[in-house]
């Protein structure tokens, strides 16, 4: 129990670390566009990014996929720039296109996985069973990303509802100032 309680925290605070924010940013993006209503959409896009997630750490636990961490810190911001964008282009439609969300939920889900799995490796390589450990951070990761999710969601409501601005600018105005944020973090993550 104390194991199950210890990755669960671990994977809850892994996403609401203030240190390392781009998680929470990735999620702002993909889900701005949903609402209270939406919410079976937007639990399946954190599901689907949160199965990616952990395919990638047990792929990397097992030995079966290494990246180097530099292009791997690159390609995080890469995929928050990128969906930022993608809203940025596509906002003139009611909603996204729910496929094109669901690949990038998966995909880059795989890539932000890359990013943290040095440190699942690191932290359960004396362990035989990998998967469980692995599992149980999910879990905690998956429970934070639904608590990201709800505030975003709460955030969409006063805005469009309170304040009764329009959902296209609000869209816009997100996914610009969070380019305006990732810029200086892929600046500062370059590779080359």
């Amino acid at each position: 129990m104390d194991d199950l309680i210890f990755y669960t925290k671990f994977g809850f605070t892994h996403v609401l670390d203030w240190n390392a924010y781009d998680h929470v940013l990735f999620f702002i993006v993909l889900t701005i566009f949903y609402s209270f209503k939406d919410w079976k959409k937007a639990l399946g896009l954190i599901t689907f990014f949160t199965i990616a997630h952990t395919l990638t750490l047990l792929l990397s636990a097992y030995n079966f996929i290494y990246i180097k961490q530099e292009v791997v810190e690159f390609l995080i911001p890469s995929t928050i720039l990128l969906t930022a964008i993608y809203n940025i282009i596509f906002v003139k439609k009611s909603f996204k296109n729910f496929k094109i969300s669901f690949l990038f939920a998966f995909f880059f889900g795989l890539i932000h996985g890359l990013g943290f799995s040095s440190s699942i490796r690191i932290l359960i390589d004396d362990t035989e069973d990998k998967l469980l450990p692995i599992l149980e951070f999910a879990m905690g990761i998956e429970i934070a990303q639904i608590i990201v999710v709800l505030f975003i969601f709460l955030f969409n409501f006063i805005i469009l509802n309170v304040f009764k601005r329009k959902k296209r600018d609000w869209i816009i105005i997100i996914s610009s100032i969070t380019i305006g944020i990732v810029i200086p973090m892929l600046i500062e993550r370059k590779f080359w």
